[in-house]
């Protein structure tokens, strides 16, 4: 079955030629124009990804992406027409996966979709049903097939991106990877992105596995070069 994305915008023509070129990708297409719209056709229809403009009238993209994380982890790329920093940021923040600043090339949104959604084929295509390979330390347990995570025996609710990070990371512990290697493992070698995605992730990885005492366990910084997971 052919994947399905929802495309939000208010802008009929951006929502046109995007509609267009993930059609002509085999995709198939939801559209919406507004916030609001796009909330209820994401519960009516249950897409596998969402194209999320931030300028929009009702409810802009922010405000759809902190309700939609709610209930629903399918990966979400940020539409934004700024250069600031905080846009970016604030997107990620709140559980986007990935950004794209207007304007973009087809070619390079088509790059990031493609990339993006090789991680939902993975967890739909039943491979994650084997034998579970866990990895565990101090508390935390990884199961890397299953796409679960426990701190002290409860579930850990993390994004499908958040999870590739821990898993890539806990899978060679101890090694210290620079930003450059994380953005290009993790978000996939046709990502066009910048490090501070990196970072960003990191620290809402940290805010859910770590304790709250301030003190990390898990994920490290090996100041001037990367992270790393510590495993005892």
């Amino acid at each position: 079955m052919d994947n399905k994305i929802i495309v939000i915008d208010d802008e009929k023509a951006i929502v046109d030629i995007i509609k267009f070129n993930l059609e002509k990708e085999g995709y198939d297409v939801i559209t919406a124009f507004d916030g609001e719209e796009g909330l209820k056709k994401i519960k009516e229809e249950d897409p596998d990804m969402a194209i999320l403009d931030v300028m929009m009238p009702k409810k802009d993209g922010f405000q759809v992406l902190k309700e939609l994380r709610l209930d629903h982890d399918l990966p979400v790329i940020m539409l934004t027409a700024k250069e600031e920093e905080v846009d970016k940021v604030l997107g990620l923040e709140l559980g986007a996966d990935d950004y794209i600043t207007k304007p973009f090339s087809m070619r390079e949104l088509m790059a990031r979709v493609k990339a993006n959604l090789r991680r939902v084929d993975f967890l739909n295509n039943g491979n994650h049903q084997n034998a579970s390979v866990k990895i565990s330390s101090d508390g935390l347990e990884i199961d890397l097939n299953k796409y679960e995570v426990k701190k002290d025996g409860e579930v850990v609710d993390l994004t499908i991106r958040e999870f590739e990070l821990l898993k890539f990371l806990s899978a060679s512990s101890n090694q210290v990877f620079t930003r450059e290697h994380l953005l290009e493992e993790v978000w996939g070698y046709e990502y066009y992105g910048d490090i501070r995605t990196v970072d960003v992730t990191v620290r809402r990885l940290r805010e859910k596995i770590e304790d709250k005492d301030g003190e990390f366990k898990y994920i490290l910084t090996k100041r001037g070069v990367g992270y790393y997971f510590r495993r005892v």
